[in-house]
């Protein structure tokens, strides 16, 4: 039967198997599109953490040359405060958005496996020469970052390596060091202060390693899981059923 026409058009035959061309076509330009958003996520988090910096940077500047007007009297000290407040604010929120950013990563690593996962259906034979993931479950996605240890300390080491774990171990020294000024406003002693200093960056760091434990886990289990490995996890990954 010849396509209906409209309008004296003839309709578009939509595309009923990835044996037409035109499915190939329209995986590899969602595969571009999905390079362009990790692209744009990495830009993102460079730069939010390149502003964070320096930021950081010319707050330290700004309070040096104060302290060679102001000695460090108690003026000084709440000025100093204030601005190691502000500091921490800004690290906080840089890396909750560079957490957003790797996220969205996580989203188009995922999208990638999944057309992958096309193309050898597509043709077979290219499916060795892949060494990315070709299935969209959890673990087959997360090999796109390398293998990362799966205990507790060796988690939390591997992500201090990144830019993110970077920029929150910053943070917690920031943290550190706004207690510890806030201490010694109130009063308390220098020995005293240090520690106070410590156990506020051992906090700030608490917090925030408690904010990204099991981001990827959670994340991933919100995504339809089409094409699962041989060896996925049936409750990490789970499979769309309809």
């Amino acid at each position: 039967m010849p396509p209906l026409e409209t309008s004296g058009e003839p309709s578009v035959e939509p595309v009923r198997s990835l044996d037409d061309p035109r499915a190939l076509q329209i995986l590899a330009t969602e595969h571009w599109s999905l390079l362009a958003s990790r692209s744009l996520a990495y830009n993102e988090a460079f730069t939010r953490g390149g502003m964070f910096l320096t930021f950081l940077s010319m707050s330290f500047v700004a309070l040096a040359l104060l302290a060679q007007g102001m000695s460090f009297s108690d003026q000084f000290l709440t000025v100093a405060a204030v601005v190691l407040a502000f500091d921490l604010v800004i690290g906080l929120t840089s890396y909750g958005r560079i957490n957003g950013a790797n996220v969205d990563d996580l989203r188009a690593v995922h999208g990638m496996a999944r057309i992958r996962h096309g193309y050898t259906q597509i043709a077979p034979v290219v499916g060795p020469y892949f060494t990315q993931a070709t299935h969209d479950d959890v673990t087959s996605v997360l090999t796109a970052y390398g293998s990362p240890s799966s205990t507790g300390l060796g988690l939390v080491l591997y992500g201090l390596t990144t830019s993110g774990g970077m920029i929150g171990l910053i943070t917690s020294m920031v943290g550190g060091v706004f207690t510890a000024v806030l201490s010694l406003i109130i009063g308390a002693p220098g020995a005293l202060a240090v520690w106070i200093g410590v156990g506020g960056a051992v906090l700030v760091f608490a917090l925030i390693v408690a904010l990204t434990a099991g981001i990827v886990p959670r994340n991933q289990a919100s995504l339809v899981v089409r094409f699962p490995g041989p060896e996925a996890d049936p409750i990490a990954s789970p499979r769309r059923t309809d």
